[in-house]
């Protein structure tokens, strides 16, 4: 019987092959193997995420529940303010507060815009100042700096209230309202209260008899007292010009004399402007006679 040849075998180099080699050294390095462990399972995941959320449908009913989720949250008990308080108001002021207030009670504090709030109150004439602030109990803390009336403008509109920077705070009908403020008039005299209150400290003396004062061409003032007299001040330095009448009246009693102006706008040549009665009787002693009528 004829032998089989068999080829002869051929012996496996031990030695690994280029790519082989490269694929083992490239996972030698630490970067390369936290990039397959967590990168591959993180690519996974986010695949399959675009996939499950990809759908209309399944994304309407996320929302949906995400909406239901948070109203639930935003209407618990602990959440909604059911009163609102206001400190440091007047009656009158509260009232228009709550008036405008853009806020419906009960209501969830995460629906509330306590700065457009805030904005809104400090509208009003009469605020100052106002500190809006969600407090324990479902209350709506309302803290107020209300403008103090210091003087009665009589101006284009009729009567109004303003504070001491000169600020609007509210209308008011007739004097009487108000009859413990001083009044003012005259085109800008709202503009220079400060110096109108000044002016009317300085008159304390003869405060009983001060009526007011008036703003003359927006330049200076007058000061009104009663029996028609007037102090006419100067532009500047009309306190000084103001304390000199003062001493004047209480060294030589000018102003309860027959005098209807006393003009201290020229401070080297004040003047005075008696009344028609006491100009006449001075023109009889004199021995002037008088014909007709006379204007001075």
């Amino acid at each position: 019987m004829r032998a089989v040849k068999r080829s002869p075998k051929i012996r496996r180099d031990p030695a690994p092959s280029k790519w082989a080699y490269r694929a083992e050294r490239l996972w030698l390095r630490p970067g390369f193997r936290r990039l397959v462990r967590l990168g591959a399972p993180l690519g996974i995941a986010v695949a399959a995420g675009i996939w499950y959320f990809g759908d209309a449908t399944r994304q309407q009913e996320i929302a949906d529940w995400m909406v239901e989720a948070r109203a639930s949250i935003e209407t618990r008990p602990e959440f909604m303010v059911k009163v609102m308080a206001v400190d440091g108001a007047s009656d009158l002021l509260d009232g228009h507060i709550r008036e405008v207030m853009p806020v419906d009670l009960p209501v969830s504090s995460f629906d509330l815009d306590l700065e457009a709030m805030r904005q809104q109150v400090e509208s009003l004439d009469a605020v100052e100042r106002v500190d809006l602030r969600v407090r324990t109990g479902g209350v709506l803390q309302v803290t107020v700096d209300e403008r103090v009336p210091a003087v009665i403008w009589r101006g284009p509109d009729g009567l109004e209230l303003l504070d001491a920077k000169g600020h609007r705070v509210a209308p008011i009908e007739t004097r009487a309202q108000r009859a413990d403020l001083p009044i003012i008039a005259g085109e800008g005299a709202d503009m220079a209260v400060p110096e109108a209150l000044a002016l009317l400290e300085a008159a304390a003396p003869i405060g009983d008899r001060v009526h007011g004062l008036v703003r003359i061409s927006e330049l200076r003032w007058d000061l009104v007292m009663d029996r028609g007299q007037r102090i006419m001040l100067p532009q500047s330095g009309a306190g000084p010009a103001l304390d000199r009448v003062i001493a004047l009246n209480e060294a030589q009693d000018l102003l309860e004399r027959d005098v209807l102006r006393v003009d201290i706008r020229n401070g080297d040549r004040p003047t005075v402007r008696l009344t028609q009665g006491a100009l006449d009787d001075m023109r009889a002693l004199k021995g002037i006679e008088i014909k007709g009528n006379t204007d001075e």
